[in-house]
């Protein structure tokens, strides 16, 4: 099995996959599985999960993705019944999903508990068995990090948005408590017999201050996987020169839940109402165009009001998804975003100013929806000092 990340050995064209998917939680579940790696295997001590095990594995687990995004209410029941607030549950829960259900190894047992003492050591995140008989320890992780512009070639120099977390620290913590949790005498006893390779699945994005990107490239610690995604990040005082030189017809605030697989809006889910910054203001489900106007990206059997009652096309009021989702408290409604707006208006409707906010750009599509083509953040003016700080410390 060789270290090259799911992405490089599926042969399977990442970015159609998620094209020709329809459903919000679906293809973030594709994403989870397809998307480049943040960091490069670290033999022997962490290796890269691989979904797979060859190209046929990949093939099949698009399929499978393709008839999932036709019949997603289970995986909706699932959601709506965690009702994840966290963004690493979420991707918990979507992984477990794909090991439960899906042409994946086979899933032993997941969030297993360490304890000494009636204190808890950790947990491992995933414990599968492939075709093959080999057993694995997966140890999940999804994360966003900000690059502070210094040129130190760290991982220290990744901080979190709200700087209370960095890449090294995670790093660390990774390699050197979460993955040897299955080495431990404490595993040992829970009678799961082995031996157990820990491999790491590490996902997400990192964020370059605009305008630093081409010489970043050059500049990345020896950890990072080269292919990984990236975005951008502005303050506040340099959004409005950046926007301007941008090709986008609209731009929105990204809600956590929302971070992972790239967002598109359709035509019919649109409120009538001004579209600003909160899903207060308005919402819209993040759906595709391809679909009719009045397809909701949840599936009905899983959205319900306050009172308990399911929506059907029976009982709901013609104005579509806003006022669905506006009433009906569900997880889906962590997972909604604001129609597109001007650069001026998203500014001026950021939910908390004084905390850095992700983004996006979007297009206009043939069907008159929109499609996300960029990410990143806007951040505080005092935030880069800060940062930098903190990637010191």
């Amino acid at each position: 099995m060789n270290a090259a990340r799911p992405a490089d050995a599926s042969g399977v064209d990442v970015a159609g996959c998620l094209d020709g998917l329809t459903d919000p939680a679906v293809r973030d579940l594709a994403w989870l599985l397809f998307s480049a790696d943040l960091l490069r295997a670290q033999p022997p001590r962490a290796p890269l999960a691989e979904p797979w095990a060859d190209r046929v594995g990949a093939r099949a687990t698009a399929q499978w993705l393709v008839r999932l995004d036709g019949d997603p209410t289970p995986l909706w029941a699932v959601l709506e019944a965690s009702r994840p607030t966290r963004l690493g549950r979420y991707a918990e829960i979507l992984l477990g999903w794909f090991l439960e259900h899906g042409p994946a190894p086979r899933l032993i047992a997941a969030n297993v508990p360490l304890r000494r003492a009636g204190r808890t050591l950790g947990e491992c995140d995933f414990l599968i068995e492939t075709p093959d008989g080999r057993r694995l320890h997966w140890e999940l992780a999804v994360k966003c990090y900000l690059h502070t512009g210094d040129s130190r070639e760290t991982l220290a120099d990744f901080v979190g948005p709200n700087l209370r977390d960095r890449f090294d620290r995670k790093f660390t913590h990774l390699l050197d408590h979460q993955l040897r949790l299955s080495e431990r005498e404490e595993f040992v006893s829970l009678g799961l017999p082995g031996p157990w390779l820990a491999q790491m699945f590490v996902k997400g994005l990192l964020f370059y201050r605009a305008g630093s990107l081409a010489q970043t490239l050059a500049n990345d610690p020896p950890a990072l996987a080269p292919g990984h995604a990236r975005g951008w990040w502005v303050t506040r005082s340099e959004w409005p020169a950046f926007a301007a030189q941008q090709v986008a017809d609209g731009w929105s605030v990204l809600p956590r839940l929302a971070w992972l697989a790239t967002r598109r809006i359709a035509a019919g889910t649109l409120s009538r109402k001004s579209a600003g910054g909160s899903a207060e203001d308005n919402v819209t489900h993040l759906a595709t165009s391809s679909h009719t106007a009045d397809r909701l990206d949840v599936p009905d059997a899983v959205r319900t009001n306050a009172a308990g009652s399911v929506f059907t096309a029976e009982n709901a009021a013609p104005d579509a998804g806003a006022e669905r989702a506006q009433r009906s408290g569900s997880f889906a409604d962590r997972m909604v975003t604001a129609a597109p707006v001007d650069p001026e208006t998203l500014l001026a409707r950021l939910p908390r100013p004084g905390e850095p906010a992700m983004v996006a750009a979007f297009l206009g599509d043939c069907a008159n929806g929109y499609v996300e083509c960029s990410r990143g953040f806007i951040v505080p003016d005092d935030w880069p000092a800060q940062a930098l700080a903190f990637a010191r410390e």
